[in-house]
């Protein structure tokens, strides 16, 4: 340490270092701290080391916020995810990390953990922090508030929801086409009695699985008939219920494969047939959705339709990248994945 440049925070007033604190220690000017942090190839070698030993013996952290003023451009963008208890929207978050890596961008990431509240709680966070823009994959509810902070010029993305048409750009997936596939593969199977469970059926995602579904025994006609149950969540407690449901009927009066609106939904269901002594596949062909990390890993392996999860990350942050970067060929749209099959020992295919 310098006798003549004593560090700022050896002070004892507990302030934090600034800038010009750390000029003072390192014997330079600002301007030279602002290079050695910004453009370190202007600044000699011996400089850049004197400078960074400064900073580290002050303990200096740059200010982002006040960078990106000065800048026009952070180098953060903000992701609100509705719920990180699914493995799905992981995936999504490693897709959007992947391109924000290519473009030295940082991803800030927050929970809203369904909560709506929660999520608009995020935006304004992200929008007072100055990021750069913002990806949402948002609840199933208004986007009031996500228009209202994309009108005062942040960029804003949805991802799993298709964005205002003309205004804003979103990735989505044919989740008609999802719930098809997972009908047409147990009707392929053999299974003439299906049941759909799920809900609640006034989101938007599962009424279209459940259209899907509807289509594909409308297809396959009047030998293939079709119950529907209407669950409040999509989660394993309401798996366990729905399993514990078909176990009580007479074995004459089950289903012989049930379609899951969720792998959360369906693990719960194989749980409790299992334990009821109802054995999958053998008696019940069992199918989820979303190919959740923990489908594959179960007792009974499941069948489930997976959803391009690092493909809609990707693809959300680069239309993002290209607002903020204000490319001249960038165009509001929705994009639309589709969806695949795989399948497992609880629909005969492992």
């Amino acid at each position: 340490m310098s006798a003549q440049n004593p560090p700022t925070r050896g002070d004892g007033d507990g302030a934090t270092p600034t800038m010009e604190d750390v000029a003072r220690q390192a014997g330079v000017s600002r301007g030279t701290v602002s290079n050695v942090l910004n453009r370190p190839s202007v600044v000699s070698e011996v400089t850049h080391e004197r400078v960074q030993a400064a900073i580290t013996e002050l303990g200096f952290v740059r200010n982002h916020v006040a960078r990106s003023l000065v800048v026009g451009r952070a180098d953060t963008i903000g992701f609100v995810i509705v719920d990180l208890a699914n493995s799905y929207f992981l995936d999504i978050v490693r897709g959007a990390e992947q391109v924000a890596d290519q473009d030295a961008v940082r991803l800030l990431l927050g929970n809203s953990d369904v909560d709506l509240a929660k999520q608009d709680s995020y935006l304004d966070l992200f929008e007072e922090s100055r990021v750069a823009g913002i990806l949402l994959a948002p609840l199933d509810a208004p986007m009031d508030h996500a228009e209202q902070v994309r009108r005062r010029k942040l960029p804003v993305v949805y991802v799993n929801w298709p964005g205002v048409e003309g205004e804003s750009c979103g990735v989505v997936v044919d989740e008609e086409l999802g719930g098809g596939l997972a009908a047409q593969h147990v009707i392929d199977a053999g299974c003439r009695n299906l049941l759909f469970a799920g809900g609640p059926l006034s989101l938007v995602a599962l009424e279209e699985r459940l259209r899907g579904v509807e289509q594909a025994v409308a297809r396959a006609g009047g030998g293939v008939s079709l119950q529907v149950w209407e669950t409040d969540r999509i989660t394993v407690p309401a798996g366990l219920s729905v399993g514990s449901r078909i176990a009580a009927l007479p074995p004459e009066q089950r289903p012989d494969a049930l379609v899951a609106a969720s792998d959360a939904l369906a693990a719960g269901a194989v749980q409790a047939l299992l334990y009821e002594g109802v054995k999958v596949p053998e008696d019940l062909l069992v199918i989820g959705y979303d190919n959740n990390h923990f489908a594959s890993d179960h007792v009974v392996p499941i069948s489930t339709i997976s959803q391009p999860g690092e493909e809609m990350g990707r693809i959300a942050t680069a239309m993002l990248m290209e607002e903020i970067n204000h490319d001249p060929g960038h165009e509001h749209r929705t994009v639309v994945l589709e969806p695949r099959l795989i399948p497992r020992t609880s629909t005969k295919a492992g």
